[in-house]
């Protein structure tokens, strides 16, 4: 799947503008990718087409902690750094860029390869964003 592909499902899940989408893929990526370990986060990027790769990976720093938060301060954050009217909206968009990133990585279920290596590392309350099958509607 190459980044237009990535976009257009992001686009029309959310049913948005291909700036919106991008918006909130980076928004999404960042808050994931600070919440994985360096490895692992590096893991990913490797998988990703050179456009979502510098989403990525913009503003990492190799010795970064990983942020061990769980699913409510997780949409919270997406919420505040995308301008999401509320956190319904903001687990909306984790969720769809969350099934986007999986169909990209090659498991749409979330449990093979690279996504279950992401999957393994999330919190329980995670692990439900990360699988979520389809966007809920507003």
């Amino acid at each position: 799947m190459d980044a237009t592909r990535f976009y257009e499902m992001v686009e029309t899940d959310l049913a948005c503008d291909r700036a919106r989408a991008e918006a909130l893929t980076f928004v999404v990526f960042q808050e994931l990718r600070d919440r994985l370990t360096v490895k692992e986060s590096h893991d990913v990027a490797a998988q990703l087409p050179h456009e979502l790769q510098r989403l990525w990976r913009e503003g990492e720093t190799p010795e970064r902690p990983a942020h061990k938060v769980h699913a409510v301060e997780f949409i919270s954050r997406v919420r505040r750094r995308a301008a999401l009217p509320d956190d319904a909206e903001a687990a909306r968009a984790a969720r769809t860029v969350f099934r986007a990133l999986r169909t990209l990585l090659g498991s749409p279920s979330g449990l093979a390869g690279e996504a279950w290596d992401v999957f393994s590392v999330l919190p329980k309350d995670m692990k439900h964003l990360w699988l979520a099958s389809e966007p809920e509607r507003a």
